[in-house]
C-alpha cells in the first residue's frame, strides 16, 4: 500500500476518534425493512455459529465473499455496531449468567477466500469496521481467527489495522479446522472450516448450519430482537414494516460526507498508481 493510501487510512482513523460519539449516535437506528435487511445481510456476510470450549461466542465472517454493494457505507457500518451491540447487551450477559463467570469477548474467525486486489470496496468497507472496533470495541474480541488466506491479505488488510488488533490475528493453514478444534467443537466450526476448499459460499451447506443464512437460529433472533427495539421506538407503522427513519443531524450528514471522501481518495489514489505501472 502506497504512503497516499496510508495516510488517507490515518486521517480516517483521526476522524472518526473525534466523531466517535456523535457517529454512534448515528448508528442506533434499527434496519427494520425485511428487503433492506436481507440485501444487507447477502453482501455483509457474518454470523454466530456457536462457541467455544470456555464458553465464548464464535462469530464467522465472510471477508472475501462479501460484496458490500447492495447499500450504502452508512448501512454497513450500522449494521455491524447493531451486532455487536447485540453481542454486548443480551448474548455475552446470558453467558455470564449461564456460566455463572464473567462472559466479556468472543472470537471471530474471518474466511478470505475470494479476496482480490481489485475488490476496493471490500477493502474501504473493512478500514471502516475495523476502525469502528478498534475505537468503541478494542476488548471484545479475544482473537482473529484468519483462514483461507491469500497472499493479498498480508499485502493490503492486515496494515490497516492497528497495532493492539494485529497483535491478536492469527494466520491458519488452509481452512484452520484441526488448529480451531483445539478451542471448539466440529458443531460451533463455522460451515466454511469444515473441510479443506469450502470456501464461505452461502450455498456449501444447509442453511441451519450456514450461519450467515437469514434461517439460522442467530439471525432469526437478531431480527427479532431488532424489531422488537424498533417497535419500542415507535419507529414501525401498525400493521407494517415500513419504517420512517429519522433525517440524520447536519453534523452527522457532514462525517458520513467526509468519511466517503476519505475513501473516495484511496480508490483515486489506488488508480492512479496503478496507472503509472502500466
Amino acid at each position: 500500500m502506497g504512503a497516499d493510501s496510508e495516510d488517507a487510512v490515518k486521517q480516517l482513523s483521526l476522524l472518526m476518534e473525534q466523531v466517535e460519539a456523535p457517529l454512534k449516535r448515528s448508528f442506533q437506528r434499527p434496519i427494520v425493512p425485511v428487503d433492506l435487511y436481507r440485501s444487507i445481510r447477502d453482501s455483509q456476510l457474518i454470523g454466530l455459529s456457536g462457541y467455544t470450549k470456555e464458553g465464548l461466542p464464535i462469530f464467522g465472517i465472510g471477508v472475501g465473499h462479501s460484496t458490500y454493494d447492495k447499500a450504502s457505507v452508512h448501512y454497513y457500518v450500522q449494521s455491524h455496531i447493531q451486532i455487536n451491540e447485540y453481542r454486548d447487551r443480551i448474548i455475552l450477559p446470558r453467558l455470564t449468567q449461564q456460566f455463572g463467570r464473567p462472559v466479556t469477548s468472543c472470537i471471530k474467525v474471518l474466511d478470505m477466500t475470494g479476496l482480490k486486489l481489485s475488490a476496493l470496496s471490500q477493502i474501504k468497507m473493512l478500514t471502516s469496521i475495523s476502525t469502528v472496533d478498534d475505537l468503541n470495541y478494542p476488548e471484545k474480541t479475544e482473537t482473529y481467527y484468519v483462514v483461507n488466506v491469500p497472499y493479498i491479505f498480508s499485502a493490503c488488510w492486515k496494515p490497516l489495522l492497528q497495532e493492539r488488533t494485529k497483535k491478536k490475528v492469527k494466520v491458519l493453514t488452509g481452512c484452520g479446522r484441526d488448529e480451531l478444534l483445539k478451542i471448539m467443537d466440529y458443531s460451533s466450526l463455522p460451515h466454511f472450516c469444515r473441510r479443506e476448499a469450502s470456501g464461505s459460499s452461502k450455498h456449501s451447506s444447509t442453511d441451519v448450519d450456514n450461519c450467515f443464512s437469514l434461517d439460522h437460529p442467530f439471525h432469526k433472533e437478531l431480527y427479532g430482537h431488532i424489531r422488537e427495539q424498533a417497535s419500542r421506538r415507535e419507529l414501525i407503522k401498525m400493521g407494517s414494516l415500513h419504517v420512517s427513519i429519522p433525517e440524520p443531524d447536519p453534523d452527522d450528514a457532514k462525517i458520513v460526507e467526509v468519511i466517503q471522501a476519505e475513501f473516495q481518495k484511496i480508490g483515486e489514489q489506488d488508480e492512479s498508481t496503478n496507472s503509472h505501472k502500466d
